[in-house]
């Protein structure tokens, strides 16, 4: 009997131990590659969000970003997505794009909230930048996003 709580107790030690080491591991900004995206005239330096996870993660727990930088969520499929702000630290304007690289539309986003930012048409991509970058060099919606291809290869 005493071997047996042993056991357990030592099972319970060590389930312990491991779920905060996960738990911590997301609360950190992710360092995911950067790719150069060219809109019009104006470059963004883009982190590339590829996968399920680095797209959920995406820029939370940052307190700040460098001037012209960003990250790039790369969809599966090309269908309605939609953003929050949850653990997100930064204002924030995102542009829907387009499977052929247009800006579908573009919205801003206050921190620390849950409201959805929906895109106004079925999005392949979503390029999110500190917010007012996009409206301070006259990029709107129609406006193509050029690299996109290359960030993916990566």
């Amino acid at each position: 009997m005493n071997r047996v709580v042993a056991v357990v107790a030592s099972l319970l030690l060590v389930t312990s131990l491991a779920v905060p080491t996960r738990v911590a591991a997301v609360d950190v900004p992710q360092s995911l590659p950067i790719a150069t995206l060219t809109i019009g005239k104006h470059k963004a330096m883009a982190e590339v969000a590829i996968n399920p996870e680095q797209r959920a993660v995406g820029l939370m727990h940052r307190f700040s970003l460098k001037p012209d930088h960003g990250m790039l969520f790369v969809f599966e499929r090309a269908e309605a997505q939609g953003f929050w702000m949850r653990n997100t630290y930064v204002p924030l304007s995102i542009a829907y794009i387009a499977p052929d690289g247009r800006i579908i539309n573009i919205e801003d986003m206050r921190p620390q909230t849950e409201e959805t930012h929906y895109s106004k048409g079925p999005a392949l991509y979503a390029l999110e930048m500190r917010k007012g970058w996009f409206a301070e060099r006259g990029i709107g919606p129609g406006a193509t996003v050029e690299g996109i291809a290359a960030a993916i290869k990566r």
